[in-house]
């Protein structure tokens, strides 16, 4: 039996200049916000940055529970099928059915032909599949089963409907379906409800649009001059960060079984360090803005009542005229204050424990946490309530 809990991580985060995130054109993400322009990191971009993460790879690739984005799925099937005891007419039979999976939904698929896809001539999907690596083994050992059930001579002809409704749905036991999704319109595969949410990123500060001109020089041409010339986007800007994880539909969705609440303790534990420390790629080659949190505040509430604090930022933060404080400083003021000013008019009851690169940071009823290892001790111990 759990209690209810909403883990809500609220960060505050100042990127030296940065192409982070970018748009098809190549310039800097951005959004209008309180009526000015921002800087701005799509949810897309700062899940996978997350996802792919080392703390999420350290945690739980040597248990198989990190699910991967495909539309091979025919791969990792067919070693799964080999390892099932598959014979190679099997085995190439079943795999031949793999473009049936995943299918498009009929909006998507719509005006499009066999010929426009290439199902003749491809195994793919059309759909990404998210799987985990332990929910491919079950899926092939089933499928062998019906496959030799129908038997070999009817196989091709027997209904696909059929397979997905002797197959039953997979469990979903990898942490990143769990706390993201999967979204699916294949029956097969269990269309998962995310137990995380994640903001975009926004800038407390107005957004000013840089351009960087560069040039290269041809190495072996003996010419002087410029051998190409280029500009890229760039800006600087301090960001909100918000993200919150319902812990019942998190454990839910990884099994509700024995094991299912410390695998959920680990996730949670693995996401805060990757949304503290995991950074976006966009052009990091050429910027390395590999800059780190200067403020951290996590809550635990009793009530499933997300609340993104960004309008904390309707009015953008910016340096003091007189140059004492910080736009990191003005935004954590603004933070703490609306945080403070929402929760009695609101009555959000939450535990709250924060970390601050500003030691002389403090606000009445916050734990503050001198580390982050601190940080996350304070978070286990109210998971364990």
């Amino acid at each position: 039996m759990t209690t209810k809990k909403l883990i809500q991580i609220h960060i505050l985060q100042n990127y030296s200049p940065a192409n982070l995130n970018r748009d098809d054109t190549g310039s800097p993400k951005d959004a209008m916000f309180g009526g000015v322009l921002r800087g701005r990191i799509s949810s897309q971009c700062l899940k996978r940055s997350m996802r792919k993460s080392m703390f999420f790879e350290e945690a739980f690739k040597d248990e198989g529970l990190l699910a991967s984005r495909t539309k091979q799925f025919y791969k990792p099937l067919s070693v799964a099928l080999l390892a099932a005891g598959a014979a190679q007419p099997e085995l190439e039979a079943i795999v031949a059915r793999v473009p049936e999976f995943g299918k498009k939904s009929a909006k998507e698929a719509e005006g499009e032909s066999d010929a426009d896809t290439g199902t003749d001539v491809t195994l793919e999907t059309k759909q990404l599949i998210h799987i985990a690596p332990n929910e491919i083994q079950p899926m092939a050992d089933k499928l062998l089963g019906i496959y030799r059930a129908v038997g070999a001579s009817k196989w091709a002809k027997y209904e696909m409907k059929d397979v997905r409704k002797d197959l039953g749905k997979s469990v979903p036991r990898s942490v990143d379906v769990a706390l993201f999704g999967r979204m699916t319109t294949d029956e097969a595969f269990e269309d998962v409800h995310a137990a995380a949410q994640v903001a975009h990123a926004l800038s407390t500060n107005a957004l000013k649009a840089e351009f960087d001109y560069y040039t290269a020089v041809d190495d072996l041409s003996g010419q002087t001059g410029a051998g190409m010339i280029g500009d890229v986007e760039f800006n600087s800007s301090t960001y909100y960060k918000y993200l919150n994880v319902n812990w019942d539909k998190l454990i839910e969705n990884l099994g509700k079984d024995a094991a299912a609440k410390e695998v959920a303790v680990r996730t949670v534990m693995a996401l805060l360090e990757a949304a503290v420390f995991a950074q976006p790629s966009g052009k990091q080659n050429s910027f390395a803005a590999h800059n780190l949190p200067d403020f951290v505040l996590i809550e635990v509430s009793p009530r499933i009542l997300p609340v993104n604090y960004a309008n904390a930022f309707l009015k953008p933060a910016r340096p003091s005229p007189k140059g004492d404080k910080t736009v990191v400083d003005v935004s954590t003021e603004q933070l703490t204050e609306h945080v403070s000013t929402m929760s009695r008019k609101f009555g959000l009851a939450a535990e709250r424990a924060f970390l601050s690169t500003q030691e002389d940071t403090q606000v009445e009823g916050w734990s503050m946490q001198p580390t982050l290892d601190n940080l996350k001790e304070w978070l286990g111990t109210q998971l364990e309530k």
